[in-house]
């Protein structure tokens, strides 16, 4: 076995990217060039006969792809979200509306921001899938050489999306300003607002992509059959010494089938104490607010992974990006100025966003409240074997701890239920996939609920998703409406 150290890293990527084929400059050479799957289906995560199995019985998912897929075919993402088909309808719907329906900006724009918002976070994936559908759309493939190409409104993207990728909080008025000022590079609000849009949704999707660990697409017009998209989590390395994803994390996990019982009969027991207690005697108003305050602060104690920063920096995605180094920080850290919380109450997506996003760009504003309504209450009353659960408690504490996590506090919520619901290791896990996705491994993803089906690791993935998206909407639509006012 080769020892695993970032010299035999470093060797054995470019001994495997001088292997490729390349077949045209724009289409592959474009491309970020990394590792081939390890595993076979959709997900890296998910056993490719409980997605496949799925699909065959699912005729509506079908439907949909042929009404509204971008790229004309039944990709890996669209294959594991089939797994909530309900779902799937109005996801497809909104991204397809936002990418092909008539909108304040040119759809080349539209492909462009999307490599954009995806190179924050090294999503290659997604970054890969978009330069294609770029010059699908007719863009210039000389943008693709990097920012410096680009016209100068678009490279004024950069600030807003450095900001909304990692640390919202800090969108201000001056930034709407600065873009929608008169001049010859300015945005007009519409197109803005469809470029937040855009930039929120593929922020949001890219957590999606790493929490599910969506694999590379077939590709039958390269040598090996796949295209050039990463797989997050492994390094190459790990084909060069044949380990297969089983050897590399599947055996970190020992827990007994009893532990993993255990743990679903303690937090359903959780689930009715808590119903029971809010039955008896509701927090007040004061006490809802100091557990927020400690919910804050406690998430500044949910640590990541250590990652190697060197796997990622081989594949070159700093030319769609400025500041690659600039990442999340805790809304709460310590030591540092004090940011105020935003109060859901003062400024909501129902109330405030919804509006604003409908009135300067049609129709969005229902597509993407339907989605966001979907999500939320999509239940099958299932908790692992269990039926007849009502899990509306759970999937609260889930949007809501992303929410806490970017300071966005609900005065109605006692985040007590958050320290009952969610066990540290999924803790770990929603930071990971929220704040810092391309650090997600296989490992965080069985580390937590292990009796669960896949298809409900799914649905906690696009809840993650889904309240990432509206947290950056609702900071970014505040701005904008500050800007207006």
């Amino acid at each position: 076995m080769v020892p695993n150290t970032p010299g035999t890293k470093r060797s054995c990527l470019m001994k495997l990217y001088r292997a490729y084929d390349t077949q045209s400059f724009w289409q592959t050479e474009k491309k970020i060039r990394v590792s081939l799957p390890l595993t076979r289906g959709p997900s890296a995560f998910i056993p490719e006969k409980e997605v496949m199995q799925a699909n065959s019985l699912n005729e509506r998912m079908h439907l949909l792809v042929e009404e509204y897929s971008i790229s004309g075919r039944l990709d890996n993402i669209t294959q594991v979200m089939s797994l909530h088909t309900q779902y799937l309808e109005s996801f497809l719907r909104s991204q397809f509306y936002m990418l092909r329906m008539d909108g304040p900006l040119p759809l080349p724009y539209r492909h462009y921001i999307a490599i954009m918002a995806a190179a924050r976070h090294q999503c290659f994936y997604l970054i890969n899938m978009h330069v294609d559908e770029f010059l699908k759309t007719g863009g210039i493939p000389e943008w693709l050489n990097g920012l410096e190409y680009v016209p100068q409104r678009l490279k004024n993207l950069n600030e807003i999306n450095k900001l909304l990728a990692h640390r919202p909080w800090l969108v201000t008025k001056e930034h709407i300003q600065k873009l929608v000022k008169t001049g010859e590079n300015n945005w007009s609000l519409p197109e803005l607002v469809h470029a937040v849009v855009l930039l929120a949704h593929y922020h949001a999707l890219a957590s999606f992509v790493f929490g599910s660990g969506i694999n590379p697409e077939r590709d039958l017009n390269t040598s090996n059959g796949y295209r050039l998209i990463s797989v997050n989590s492994f390094c190459v390395c790990d084909l060069a010494n044949d380990n297969n994803i089983e050897n590399a994390s599947l055996t970190s996990n020992n827990f007994g089938i009893s532990d993993s019982l255990s743990e679903l009969e303690a937090l359903m027991n959780r689930m009715r104490r808590l119903q029971e207690e809010k039955e008896d005697e509701e927090a007040s108003q004061e006490e809802r607010n100091t557990r927020f305050e400690k919910e804050k602060t406690e998430s500044l104690l949910v640590v990541t992974e250590a990652f190697d920063d060197e796997i990622l920096s081989i594949a070159d995605v700093s030319r769609y990006i400025e500041d690659p180094g600039f990442g999340y920080k805790d809304f709460a850290r310590r030591g540092e100025e004090h940011l105020p919380t935003f109060r859901a109450q003062d400024y909501t997506w129902e109330n405030h966003g919804f509006s604003l996003v409908n009135r300067l760009y049609s129709d969005i504003g229902h597509l993407l409240d339907e989605k966001f309504r979907m999500v939320y209450n999509l239940t099958y009353n299932t908790m692992a074997t269990h039926e007849d659960v009502d899990t509306t408690m759970l999937r609260r504490a889930l949007f809501n701890y992303v929410h806490c996590m970017f300071g966005i506090r609900y005065d109605d919520y006692d985040y007590g239920e958050v320290n009952q619901l969610l066990e540290r290791s999924l803790k770990v896990y929603i930071k990971t996939v929220t704040c810092y996705p391309e650090r997600t491994t296989k490992r965080m993803y069985d580390s937590y609920w292990r009796q669960f089906k896949h298809s409900e690791k799914v649905h906690v993935n696009l809840l993650l998703m889904e309240a990432r998206m509206q947290a950056e909407l609702l900071y970014a639509l505040r701005a904008i409406t500050r800007h207006l006012t």
